[in-house]
C-alpha cells in the first residue's frame, strides 16, 4: 500500500483532467483530523479513564476533556461538566492515523462492505462514526464490556461535495460501490 502522504502529493496531477486545476495550490490537501468521543454515559469515572487511556493510545496523542456548552435538567448536566474527549490530529500523526484508520480499522469492521460517501458536507469535510473503538489494533481484546464509539472528521480544503468525492476517492477510501455507482 502506498503511504496516503505519497497520494496526497499526487492529487494535483490526478484530478487536474477532472477538476480542471491549473496550479498545484488548487488541489485539495486534509488540514486536520478531529477524533471525539462522547462520554456523558459514563458515570463511573473509571469508564472516563479508560476511555481517555484508549483515545490516547489510539490516536497517540492526549485527548482534551470538552465539557457542556449548556446546562440541561432531564440530563443532569450543568455547565462546564465534562461531556466529551476531543483530539485534534495534524501532521506526521494525521497522516499515520488516516493510513491506520483507511488500512488496518476500517476493513476490521464487522460486516464491512465501506462507508458512505454521504457524509460529506458542504464545507468539503467528511465525518465519520465509528461504533465500536475495539476495530483499531492498540486496545486490548480482555476487556470487551467497555466498548465505546468515536466520531472521525478529515478536514479538508476542498471547496464542494463532488471535489472532497474525487479526492477521497483518490486516496482510496473505502466507499460503498452502490452508492459510488448512484452519484457517477
Amino acid at each position: 500500500m502506498e503511504p496516503i502522504q505519497k497520494k496526497i502529493k499526487n492529487t494535483f496531477e490526478a484530478l487536474k483532467g477532472k477538476m480542471g486545476y491549473k496550479n498545484p495550490m488548487q488541489a485539495p490537501r486534509i488540514t486536520k483530523v478531529v477524533v471525539n468521543v462522547g462520554t456523558g454515559s459514563f458515570k463511573d469515572p473509571k469508564k472516563k479513564e479508560l476511555a481517555l487511556d484508549r483515545l490516547s493510545k489510539i490516536t497517540g496523542q492526549k485527548p482534551s476533556l470538552r465539557g457542556a456548552k449548556q446546562s440541561v435538567a432531564a440530563f443532569k448536566v450543568r455547565q462546564g461538566d465534562p461531556v466529551g474527549l476531543q483530539v485534534t490530529l495534524r501532521g506526521k500523526r494525521m497522516y499515520d492515523f488516516l493510513d491506520k484508520l483507511i488500512n488496518i480499522a476500517l476493513p476490521r469492521t464487522k460486516d464491512f462492505r465501506g462507508v458512505s460517501s454521504k457524509a460529506i458536507d458542504e464545507m468539503g469535510n467528511y465525518t465519520l462514526g465509528i461504533k465500536e473503538h475495539t476495530i483499531f489494533p492498540e486496545t486490548s481484546d480482555e476487556e470487551l464490556k467497555d466498548v465505546f464509539g468515536l466520531s472521525v472528521t478529515i478536514v479538508s480544503s476542498s471547496r464542494n461535495k463532488e471535489e472532497t468525492r474525487l479526492f477521497m476517492n483518490h486516496l482510496l477510501f473505502p466507499f460503498k460501490k452502490t452508492e459510488d455507482k448512484a452519484l457517477n
